[in-house]
């Protein structure tokens, strides 16, 4: 017997792109059909209560009910509903109420490509399963580390705020046990954490024992464990080091609650990009360049200019350039887009983040301008990437 379809609802004020939407998308593709296109929240609420979508699609702006209060409504009725926001305004706060009320995605209308749509279709396939049915929604109860890892690195750069929540949840359930002392291990084996491949080893040394693997960017995992097991996860590191000597890792103090383990998520995050991810020894550097990549870190969502970092740690721009070459080995614009790349890779392979709000977080003009300069330096589109590094997960 063939599987339900899953039903779609899209509401947007303009005809042309409802039309476009229904003839253009292979819904049949994605085990979908739509049930109804509306023009306005109003009609949308009506066809939502008639129909019962799985998904609903819906433009920000529209007459009489707009997208926002939409979602709220759709949301306190069918919490399960998938929301996908679509909007020509380039002003992220009204997309941000749509992501707080549980919005899965924002697309601009202006700028995002059908391979950008179809990824969300494809995930909504995925959670919802093949006749709607929702799969159970909390990351942590079904050992999906990579989902709760994606919602960890948008509040982390400021794309989405679910994750404070979630942690919330999980520390009365699932992970209580991190209320209690417990050891953080950020650890770095480029390619083995980047496939899943470590992180289900982890998970292997310690069947039945208190311990949490999080991928946390490219190349990197947060390995959390009970702070009187830490000695064992020493000699259990060791052994795989022996195997493996591109293994690193490091512990960081220990942490106990919501507040610490916060702050040494973002302590974490901070050596990773000044210490690992760069391949760099700040410690060792003159201070006006371990200043400057402090400020190139901090502020991958702007385009520094030579001049501006030089000015700003006190040095001439000719004498700053050769410094910072000579101490970290590639020329200021190399290394800035260099962060910027790591960032982007990141970010795409965190479920839900659309490519402009990728170029937005490092300092790009818009969407096309930055497929265009990832497709450059890695030789893939971002959709590419972002498919090769799910199906890699896949096969974990």
């Amino acid at each position: 017997m063939n599987a339900k379809p899953i039903k779609v609802l899209i509401a947007d004020d303009e005809v042309i792109i409802r039309r476009g939407l229904i003839s253009t998308v292979p819904w049949d593709k994605y085990g979908m059909t739509v049930v109804a296109d509306v023009p306005n929240g109003s009609r949308g609420w009506e066809a939502f209560l008639e129909h019962r979508p799985d998904v609903v699609i819906t433009d920000i702006v529209m007459p009489e009910m707009d997208g926002i209060e939409l979602a709220r409504k759709v949301k306190a009725c069918e919490p399960r509903t998938k929301i996908l926001l679509l909007s020509c305004h380039r002003d992220f706060e009204y997309a941000q109420q749509g992501i707080k009320l549980g919005a899965s995605g924002y697309l601009l209308k202006t700028s995002f490509n059908d391979e950008e749509l179809e990824e969300f279709l494809a995930a909504f396939r995925q959670e919802l399963g093949a006749n709607g049915t929702e799969a159970p929604r909390h990351a942590a109860d079904n050992h999906t580390a990579p989902a709760i890892s994606g919602l960890l690195l948008e509040w982390l750069y400021g794309v989405g705020d679910r994750f404070p929540a979630e942690l919330d949840r999980l520390l009365q359930g699932a992970w209580s046990w991190m209320n209690a002392p417990t050891a953080l291990y950020l650890i770095s084996a480029p390619g083995k954490c980047s496939d899943g491949t470590l992180e289900h080893e982890l998970r292997g040394c310690a069947p039945g024992e208190l311990c949490e693997v999080l991928p946390f960017g490219e190349g990197h995992l947060l390995l959390f464990v009970p702070e009187a097991g830490q000695r064992e996860w020493d000699s259990r590191l060791s052994e795989r080091k022996a195997e493996r000597p591109e293994l690193h890792w490091s512990r960081l103090a220990p942490l106990a609650g919501r507040e610490a383990w916060i702050d040494a998520v973002r302590k974490a995050r901070g050596q990773m990009e000044l210490e690992k991810r760069y391949r760099i020894s700040v410690g060792q550097w003159p201070a006006p360049i371990a200043e400057a990549v402090q400020l190139i870190v901090r502020h991958t969502d702007t385009q520094l200019s030579v001049s501006e970092v030089a000015h700003e740690v006190g040095l001439s721009r000719s004498h700053f350039s050769t410094l910072f070459k000579k101490t970290v080995g590639e020329s200021f614009v190399s290394f800035t887009y260099r962060a910027k790349l790591k960032i982007a890779c990141e970010l795409l392979a965190a479920q839900g983040i659309t490519v402009q709000e990728i170029a937005d977080k490092i300092g790009m003009p818009d969407a096309k301008y930055f497929s265009k300069w990832f497709k450059r330096c890695t030789g893939k589109t971002p959709s590419q990437y972002r498919s090769e590094r799910r199906e890699a997960r896949s096969v974990i």
